[in-house]
């Protein structure tokens, strides 16, 4: 498993203080001393870590040009997680199922702009299948900024079959489709729910829309026909956190 590197204040302290255990060095760079930076060194050494400085060239080099902040790390890349602790995760649950279900997204923007959205609402976990999608590469961890070490992420073997488990468990699946005669904003996502997106231009595969227990759509005013993943997907996720905290 090849090293990744995580860079920024904020992505720096999620993964200390969510995943520390997969960091294999981290570089400072030199002077910085205010109080953002303790945090992240008083995390370090509760974790055993050794801070090494460096110089800022040595970090934009690291970082490629992004901006790090005077901050930057070497990591294992994080792994999805197996299905079986999915239904563990559920059965766990004190609350109503929140889910987001990815059909094919390829694009690692994509995914991390996704996960990023599912932090955000509070979602508890994404699914996604293993064929014909990205996993938790090193640009997913960049675009997520931090998500994808924060939202369980899944990849199940069989994504029609886990959907059955899920509706199985009292989950009811929505699937978005732009022919869907149902809007997004007017259908209840207050219960134990899943939202189902498709990859971009296919849609959702058939069995998967063949699985899902009602289909809905985004209104669109303008003359583009369709939405990013990614913004499609967090405009659903929203509405169900409007509705839901209502």
């Amino acid at each position: 498993m090849s090293d990744e590197i995580v860079f920024g204040i904020h992505a720096v302290n999620n993964l200390l203080k969510r995943a520390p255990e997969r960091i294999s060095e981290m570089y400072v760079q030199k002077g910085r001393d205010d109080e953002r930076f303790r945090t992240l060194f008083q995390l370090a050494s509760s974790n055993g870590l050794r801070i090494q400085e460096a110089k800022k060239t040595f970090l934009d080099n690291l970082a490629e040009g992004g901006n790090h902040q005077g901050v930057a790390v070497k990591s294992k890349q994080p792994q999805a997680k197996k299905e079986n602790e999915l239904y563990k995760q559920l059965d766990d649950l004190a609350e109503n199922a929140f889910l987001l279900v990815l059909d094919s997204i390829t694009d690692p923007h994509n995914l991390g702009a996704c996960l990023r959205s599912a932090d955000a609402a509070g979602v508890h976990a994404v699914i996604a299948p293993k064929d014909n999608a990205v996993g938790l590469t090193a640009t997913v961890s960049k675009v997520a900024c931090g998500a994808a070490e924060s939202v369980p992420y899944y990849q199940v073997t069989n994504l029609a079959r886990t959907l059955k488990e899920l509706q199985g468990r009292g989950i009811w699946l929505y699937g978005t489709a732009g022919e869907a005669s149902d809007s997004v904003f007017n259908t209840d996502l207050r219960g134990p729910i899943a939202i189902v997106m498709g990859a971009e231009g296919k849609g959702l595969r058939r069995l998967t829309r063949e699985s899902c227990d009602h289909l809905i759509n985004i209104p669109m005013a303008g003359d583009v026909s369709s939405l990013n993943v990614s913004v499609a997907g967090g405009i659903c996720l929203f509405e169900a956190v409007r509705q839901r905290s209502c």
